[in-house]
Order: structure tokens, then C-alpha cells, then sequence
């Protein structure tokens, strides 16, 4: 009997060493879980979304001096929306593995996205766009790029894919070279597609 009863106290504190061994699993899974679905501005998450550990480049940081957190995204272009863009824009998806980086804050006590950006390059120049959430669409911030005309790059400020964004329309090289200009602007073009492909909500014009 005695050793009946030492047996059942040695399964029962296995039972709740087990338990207490699988609860950080549980809720490390519970917070990777919320992270995914955590939505911002402009990047619903779904299953096609992976997620990777915070690799923002400092440059992205710099542009979210609030941001306590970030999340890098990465999201594939569907075959379609890659030729829907090519043909709208008469240039190349460069690839169709899009990055964009999500910054959050906890202020408050809560977890909330504040912004995304993405990079893309042009001429060997990162290029950052920062996208804020407008009517449901990715509409540009700001942009920034080292060695660029500030002149230049505000005029992309409120665009978003309902813009032509054509250089001579309603963008201007402003003080910068005309070749630089134009590949910044069909680049950020691109971009300003590709997110509203991925992340737009669906709306008639």
C-alpha cells in the first residue's frame, strides 16, 4: 500500500513538472500568434505571410524614433498581380519576395502598429517608403534616400496607387538629375502597387 501511494505522488508531481515545462511553449506560441495578427496600417496578416525576427536596418528604425518593436514581413506576389503591375507600369517587379518592415509601439500598455516601411534600390541607393494607413490603402508618408533633393522626394508624400505618378505629370525632378528622378520615381512606383496588391482593400474607382 505504502508503495502504492509513493508511486502516485512520484506520477503526479511528473504530471505537473510536465505542465509546468510546456506553459512558456504554450505562451511563447500564444505571442508569436498575436504578433502574426496584429494588423497594421497597411499589412493585413493572412497565410501567405511569414514572419522573421526583428532584422530592421537602422535606416527603417531611425524612421520610427517612437517604435519600441519591429517585425520584419515578408509576403510573395502572386503571379498575377506581378503582370498586372509590369503592365501598368512598363517596369519590372524586381522581386517577387516583398520585404516590409512593421514598427509597433507599446505605449498605453498595448501592442500597436504606428507605421511600415519598405526599401527599395535604385541605382545601388536604398530608397525608403514609409506607408501610413488612408481609406483602407498603403498611401506614402515620406519618402527618404541619402544624396536626394528633399524637394524631390516630398512631392510623394499623400500618393498612393490612385496617383499616376508619372516624372513630368505630377512628379518633378527638382533639383535633381533627370535620370536619377526618373528611375526614384518608377521604382517607388512599383512599390506604391505592390502594397495595394498585398495589403489595399478592394474598392471601385
Amino acid at each position: 500500500m505504502k508503495q502504492i501511494l509513493i508511486t502516485s505522488a512520484i506520477a503526479a508531481l511528473l504530471t505537473f513538472a510536465s505542465a509546468c515545462s510546456s506553459a512558456p511553449e504554450t505562451a511563447t506560441t500564444n505571442r508569436a500568434a498575436n504578433a502574426n495578427t496584429t494588423t497594421a496600417n497597411t499589412a493585413p496578416t493572412n497565410a501567405a505571410n511569414t514572419t522573421k525576427a526583428d532584422d530592421t536596418p537602422a535606416a527603417v528604425k531611425a524612421v520610427f524614433p517612437d517604435a519600441q518593436s519591429f517585425t520584419t514581413q515578408h509576403k510573395d506576389i502572386p503571379a498575377d498581380k506581378i503582370a498586372s503591375i509590369e503592365k501598368d507600369t512598363s517596369s519590372k517587379v524586381p522581386d517577387k519576395d516583398h520585404h516590409s518592415y512593421l514598427a509597433f509601439s507599446t505605449t498605453g500598455g498595448g501592442r500597436k502598429q504606428i507605421g511600415a516601411a519598405t526599401i527599395v534600390k535604385v541605382d545601388g541607393k536604398d530608397v525608403i517608403i514609409v506607408y501610413e494607413n488612408k481609406d483602407g490603402s498603403p498611401v506614402i508618408k515620406e519618402i527618404r534616400a541619402d544624396g536626394v533633393p528633399a524637394p524631390f522626394l516630398a512631392q510623394f508624400a499623400g500618393k498612393g496607387h490612385d496617383n499616376d505618378l508619372l516624372l513630368g505629370a505630377d512628379i518633378k525632378a527638382s533639383g535633381g538629375g533627370e535620370a536619377q528622378a526618373k528611375a526614384i520615381t518608377e521604382a517607388v512606383r512599383v512599390d506604391v502597387l505592390t502594397m495595394q496588391a498585398l495589403y489595399g482593400a478592394s474598392h471601385k474607382h
